[in-house]
């Protein structure tokens, strides 16, 4: 059965399990670094712990573009596991401190960011190179679908555990990953195109105009955090209900938008989430007042509603799809590590820049900028091929127009 859906989707199984593999065993080994450091700092009791949460985030983006040109020098299949190496040796680096301090922590977090950011982009471009253009969104929904199931199970599973026990149990996560490497099959390489610079990429229009459409979501979304949570009482039940729905509704629409991608376009999908989302802001700052006195708690749950779901389609079409299909072999790597700076810069910005503290003000200037978003989106192209999408449509058609024939012939039968 298996091998039938990978059949039909262009992937061999073998490579599917080593690329599926490698990615929820990096991205939920993601989830216990971040929950390592945020227990860490909860130990330390400081007031600001933004140095050390930029220091983590920053080496995730320093050390992604150091691997985009590092990894030319190694076989992919070598690479990735030094990477893993060196996560599992990374994983291990807070047994040697009996205790924490912000220098030492702050240590572990660029250790750790570095750890992860260095293989990312070619785990990544690997996953593109045996993935259709055409199954790209629903492979790739499968994929993180169980990645945001596993990684936060995982990780309430075990945070009970000390910390240098939870180290351990990282670094024996992340060797597991190894073992999905030996079962690439051994084969030449692809040939690839000339390389190409990051200024090249940078002056790529249809790059571009998808990279700051993600940065303006990434920076103003984050931002909306803090005052959506001084809005609401973190121990009302409208708290707790979103504090468990939106995680959930942005798994699911993973999974859907993975799905749509690959139907009608990845830009249509991008343009839905942002004009989706910039109405929802738009709705609660008009309403702000209602809003804040309890009055129309359902304008919370939309906003909770909508910006899940815009999170499910964003986290898939940005960090695995749209660089994929902008880039070619030989300069995947750089797409990949360029086009992952918004979501991790995002968590840095904020420090610098602040919304209005009212909440209709701060809903009203983030409509705005994600109307503004929509503005680049528009003109940036459709990176699945037009012919892929009619020929998916004209087989729709076709399938249609057989269950009709079928049916009628039952009934003339009869």
């Amino acid at each position: 059965m298996l091998q039938k859906t990978l059949g039909d989707l262009g992937i061999g199984r073998r490579d599917f399990i080593v690329v599926f593999g490698l990615l929820v065993n990096a991205f939920t080994w993601l989830f216990f670094l971040g929950f390592f450091i945020e227990q860490a700092i909860s130990l330390l009791d400081i007031k600001n712990d933004m140095p050390i949460w930029s220091a983590f985030y920053l080496s995730i983006i320093g050390f992604s573009i150091i691997g985009a040109v590092v990894s030319k020098r190694f076989s992919r299949e070598k690479f990735l596991k030094l990477w893993i190496i060196f996560g599992v040796i990374a994983s291990l680096l807070p047994v040697l401190f009996s205790n924490f301090t912000v220098t030492n922590l702050s240590v572990i977090s660029v250790i750790f960011g570095a750890s992860f950011g260095l293989g990312m982009p070619s785990c990544l471009a690997f996953f593109t190179e045996i993935t259709k253009v055409d199954n790209r969104g629903r492979v790739g929904g499968i994929t993180f679908l169980i990645v945001f199931l596993v990684g936060p199970l995982l990780t309430l599973s075990l945070n009970t555990l000390s910390l240098p026990i939870f180290a351990l149990v990282c670094a024996v996560w992340r060797g597991t990953g190894l073992s999905v490497c030996y079962l690439k099959q051994k084969k030449q390489d692809s040939p690839e195109v000339s390389e190409t610079s990051f200024i090249s990429i940078l002056r790529d229009r249809p790059f571009i105009l998808y990279f700051v459409a993600w940065l303006m979501f990434s920076v103003v979304d984050i931002m909306e955090t803090p005052i959506v949570t001084k809005a609401i009482d973190d121990e009302s039940t409208l708290y707790a209900i979103m504090e468990i729905v939106e995680p959930i509704l942005s798994t699911v629409f993973i999974l859907v938008a993975g799905v749509f991608c690959d139907w009608i376009g990845r830009k249509k999908v991008v343009l839905s989430g942002f004009v989706s989302l910039g109405i929802a802001y738009a709705i609660v700052g008009l309403f702000s007042g209602q809003v804040t006195s309890g009055q129309s708690d359902f304008l919370w749950y939309l906003y909770f509603v909508v910006d899940g779901a815009a999170w499910g389609i964003f986290y898939l079409t940005f960090t695995l799809i749209l660089w994929g299909d902008l880039s070619q072999s030989g300069s995947r790597e750089k797409y990949y590590a360029l086009g992952s700076v918004p979501f991790f810069i995002s968590y840095i910005i904020p420090q610098f820049v602040s919304l209005p503290d009212d909440l209709g003000a701060a809903f009203s200037v983030a409509a705005f900028f994600l109307f503004l978003a929509v503005l680049p989106l528009i003109s940036a192209p459709e990176t699945l091929p037009e012919k892929k999408v009619e020929l998916r449509r004209l087989r729709s058609f076709a399938e249609e127009a057989q269950k009709a024939k079928e049916k009628y012939e039952r009934k003339v039968g009869k």
